[in-house]
């Protein structure tokens, strides 16, 4: 019997066999993220959810639309912790028009990724530097040991000079487009370099060499917006063969079918009398929304007047927001379009009030600047009459606009005569109307201002209003409120005292800012029939106009008062010019 001395494994060996077999398993996972989840993470996938993270893995360029409740933020950040993890020195930047939405996507993976999974989390838990996490409203990141990172960036024009390999941008329809184009590609400056490619054999191999990875993610939105357009680039780099492309959308009938939502919950709100079937398709169907050619407003035209800031609240007591006085000629324009009966049973009827600063400029014009804006259901004549008398003393109005036929003639009458709130005790007196003769003598005050515009609307006119509107929007002399979600950032940074409010009294602050969003979907959504030079506004079946016709009667206003002051300017005579010049002549000498 011969006896051979085993071989003995030099420390070298066995650290050189380590690392491939560190090489195999790494670019096996690489290739097989889905599996890596399972593997080391013990988190189990929906096949769509397999499908999803392999293709971002694979591709350079990847856009998502998602219903709601698919867990686009769960799976972002996901492939976000697979990325760093298999490869080292990932620098992976998660931008969002508002900080808290990507800092729900660094708390899936504290919160649930390193809680949630038994020894997967584990795991998860020896790759993060757990001591170095920080997730703030000032600063949100994630640090692992293998030298990777993530980290949440805002969407704004701050944030030029960040660096990243990975750029995954959620709700990317909320996003700026200059901002994008200017700041956030701009981050994808620097690709990951692994120090293999250093040396000889390699370095001038291009086809080694990684790209920077861009990632969209967001529910569907208009088709007018950019984020449509993109869709269509990507989607024919698509189907054109280019590589590294990869688009997809998934409706609500995916989180059906992979137990995300019960059906039961889905039929129950399409059931509801109150139910908006736009709004449906696009975040739950995921078929962007696109005006036809029979649509009177563009989107485009109304997003480029969504500029304002800040509005003036009606409730507010910080210094900063209180209601301003009245500037130089300034004419401060409440208007209402009436409507008493709750939407329950009317759901295309609401009382919509608009105020508008109309500041002067020059050539006798006014810019027309919403400072507030609220819609009413439900209420009894008097309670709405009592409202806006509240309000148009409260901001100081020099001009009441009021559709004065059916339900607001009964508003009407309320308010030519003295009114007591009974809340208060205050009484306040009565108003009168200077545009109708007629309607003025219904006034019994002989002294009573005449600050109401009555509006008995025509085909003629309301062919002039909604002209009057579109040519507003397309010369941008109208100033909406900003989006509800561009409003968040501003409140948190500027409202003293907001972080730390309870959610429903954020909620009353963030208001006309979602109203303001709605006004533009109102607006969108009408269709102009053209009859030889007038036009009427048609709004679709389940759809709302009442925004429109109140910002429409208060932009008529405006107009009407820019043409009394250019009348009044033609009025100015000869004589005027020689009355001036004497007076100017025998001035005493300043000199």
């Amino acid at each position: 019997m011969i006896i051979t001395k085993k071989k003995s494994v030099l420390p070298n060996d066995k650290a050189e066999r380590r690392m491939r077999t560190v090489a195999k398993r790494a670019a096996y996972y690489r290739e097989n993220p889905q599996r890596f989840v399972k593997d080391y993470l013990n988190i189990t996938l929906k096949l769509f959810q397999k499908f999803l993270l392999y293709a971002m893995m694979h591709s350079n360029h990847f856009i998502f639309w998602a219903c709601r409740s698919l867990g686009k933020s769960w799976l972002t950040a996901l492939f976000c912790v697979c990325r760093c993890i298999l490869f080292p020195n990932t620098k992976i930047s998660v931008a969002c028009s508002v900080r808290a939405q990507g800092n729900k996507v660094l708390r899936k993976i504290t919160e649930d990724f390193m809680v949630k999974y038994g020894w997967g989390s584990e795991n998860l838990k020896r790759e993060i530097l757990t001591d170095k996490i920080k997730i703030s409203e000032n600063e949100a990141i994630i640090y692992f040991r293998n030298h990777s990172w993530i980290r949440v960036d805002t969407a704004t024009d701050s944030g030029r000079g960040e660096r990243a390999n990975v750029l995954v941008i959620d709700e990317f329809r909320l996003v700026d487009l200059k901002v994008l184009n200017t700041v956030l590609k701009r981050f994808l400056g620097d690709p990951r370099h692994p120090h293999y490619l250093d040396l000889p054999k390699y370095r001038d191999n291009e086809d080694l060499l990684e790209s920077n990875v861009d990632i969209y993610m967001s529910s569907a939105w208009y088709k007018s917006h950019w984020s449509y357009d993109k869709s269509k680039a990507y989607t024919v780099n698509l189907l054109g063969g280019r590589k590294g492309y990869f688009i997809c959308a998934l409706p609500y009938q995916m989180a059906v079918m992979s137990k995300l939502k019960k059906r039961s919950e889905i039929e129950d709100e399409m059931s509801e009398t109150d139910f908006d079937e736009m709004s449906w398709d696009m975040e739950m169907g995921c078929m962007p929304y696109g005006t036809n050619d029979e649509a009177f407003f563009s989107f485009d035209d109304i997003s480029n007047c969504m500029k304002l800031q800040s509005v003036v609240y009606p409730f507010s007591r910080a210094k900063d927001i209180e209601i301003p006085d009245l500037v130089d000629n300034e004419r401060r324009i409440l208007s209402i379009d009436i409507a008493l009966m709750a939407s329950k049973r009317h759901k295309n009827d609401a009382a919509s009030l608009f105020i508008n600063r109309a500041i002067p400029t020059n050539q006798n014009k006014y810019q027309a600047n919403i400072i507030w804006l609220d819609t009413y259901e439900g209420l009894l004549t008097n309670e709405l009459a009592l409202v806006v008398r509240r309000l148009f003393d409260l901001y100081k109005c020099t001009d009441l606009v009021i559709d004065a036929n059916g339900n607001g003639m009964g508003v009407y009458d309320l308010l030519v005569q003295d009114m007591v709130d009974y809340e208060t005790g205050q009484i306040y007196p009565a108003l009168s109307c200077c545009n109708d003769d007629a309607m003025a003598d219904r006034c019994k005050d002989p002294k009573a201002p005449k600050v109401i515009w009555s509006i008995k609307a025509s085909a003629k006119f309301n062919s002039d209003i909604a002209k009057s509107l579109r040519i507003g929007f397309k010369n941008e002399n109208i100033s909406l409120p900003i989006s509800e979600q561009e409003a968040e950032v501003n409140l948190r940074d500027k409202l003293r005292g907001y972080k730390k409010m309870p959610s429903n009294q954020q909620t009353r602050y963030k208001l006309p800012f979602y109203y303001s969003d709605l006004t533009r979907r109102e607006l969108v959504n009408l269709e102009g029939k053209i009859n030889g030079s007038d036009v009427k506004i048609i709004e679709k079946s389940g759809m709302r106009k009442d925004r429109y016709s109140s910002l429409a009667y208060n932009y008529w206003v405006q107009c009407e008062l820019e043409r009394q002051n250019l009348r009044d300017t033609k009025s100015f005579t000869m004589k005027d010019y020689a009355e001036g010049m004497r007076k100017l002549n025998h001035r005493p000498n300043m000199y």
